[in-house]
C-alpha cells in the first residue's frame, strides 16, 4: 500500500519559497503517481512552459503555441496534509477489524501520525 495516492491533498515541503519563485508551502491534489520514478504530479505545483508546434485542426482553428503544464515532483518533497489539523504529517499503517461482505476481516488502513486520523 502506497503512502501517497491519487486524489490525496499534499503540501510541498522542500525547495524555494513562494517569495523566491518556488513552490514550497503550496498545497494541491495529487493528479497522478509515477511509482517507477518515485514522482507525483500535483495540481497547481511545479509549472513548466512547453512550446507546442503550431498546427491546424480539421475545422481551421489554430493549435499550439506556448502552454503551461504541471511537471512531476519527487515524492520525498511532498507530505500528506492531515485532515484534522490541515498541516503536513507523516503516514502510518495499522490493522483494523472491519466487515466486508458480512465477514469480519482485518484490513490495513493509512493514518496521519500527528492526529491519529484514518485517511
Amino acid at each position: 500500500m502506497a503512502k501517497i495516492k491519487k486524489g490525496d491533498l499534499v503540501q510541498v515541503i522542500s525547495g524555494k519559497t513562494e517569495a523566491r519563485g518556488g513552490d514550497r508551502g503550496k498545497t494541491g491534489k495529487v493528479i497522478e503517481v509515477l511509482a517507477e520514478q518515485d514522482r507525483v504530479l500535483v495540481e497547481g505545483v511545479n509549472f513548466v512552459t512547453k512550446h507546442i508546434k503550431v498546427g491546424q485542426s480539421y475545422r481551421g482553428a489554430k493549435t499550439g503555441g506556448i502552454e503551461t503544464h504541471e511537471a512531476p515532483i519527487h515524492i520525498s518533497n511532498v507530505a500528506l496534509v492531515d485532515p484534522k489539523t490541515k498541516k503536513p504529517t507523516r503516514v502510518g499503517f495499522r490493522e483494523e477489524v472491519g466487515e466486508k461482505g458480512g465477514v469480519k476481516k482485518t484490513i490495513r488502513v493509512r493514518y496521519a501520525k500527528k492526529s491519529g486520523e484514518t485517511l
